[in-house]
């Protein structure tokens, strides 16, 4: 493991933080203000519909651009998804990619191992501690996602689904709000 972080050091590598997330069609209610009497009403269907989230933040070797890099879907993330998502991922970054990620079961699958294993020298991966997810400033881009969609009442999963995008969208345009989500996890940076 020592070479390999040597020679990563060495040829420059993107740090990658890779997480998945759900969002749902039935509201996240949070505290807000509202005149004094009038008690504030969210009005939503009971559907269960969701969009399902890949991201990496991602950090470059020179440490002085962090990105977001998603993918959403209509159903719950599988194996398959992940791979789709890793392909995309290296289509982006031009060198090679350390990548961290949580335990989770769409991670160790058997097809997602094999991808991991034949991109080779490319790709590092590392798994975060068991039962950490605030290690992870990718769950912070979530937090921040979730956080401006609170109290919100879409209507059906496409609209869901445009809230989302842009949600997430504003947060991957603010250079501060990705520090503040690798600062909040407590990593050196």
């Amino acid at each position: 493991m020592a070479d390999d972080q040597k020679k990563t050091r060495r040829l420059g590598a993107y740090l990658a933080f890779v997480d998945e997330s759900g969002f749902l069609l039935i509201p996240t209610v949070r505290r807000t203000w509202a005149p004094r009497g009038k008690t504030p009403l969210l009005y939503h269907s009971y559907r269960r519909d969701r969009i399902s989230t890949i991201a990496a933040l991602t950090v470059s070797p020179s440490r002085r651009r962090l990105g977001v890099y998603v993918q959403f879907h209509r159903k719950n993330i599988t194996g398959v998804e992940v791979i789709s998502f890793l392909r995309g991922l290296f289509r982006h970054l031009p060198r090679q990619v350390v990548m961290i990620w949580d335990g989770g079961s769409i991670h160790t699958r058997r097809i997602v191992q094999d991808y991991v294993r034949r991109r080779g020298a490319r790709l590092h991966v590392y798994r975060f501690p068991a039962y950490a997810p605030e290690l992870n400033p990718a769950e912070q881009v979530w937090t921040n996602g979730k956080r401006s969609l609170s109290n919100g009442t879409p209507k059906d999963d496409d609209e869901l689904a445009g809230c989302v995008r842009a949600a997430i969208r504003k947060v991957a345009r603010s250079q501060r709000l990705l520090r503040g989500c690798v600062h909040k996890s407590g990593l050196f940076f």
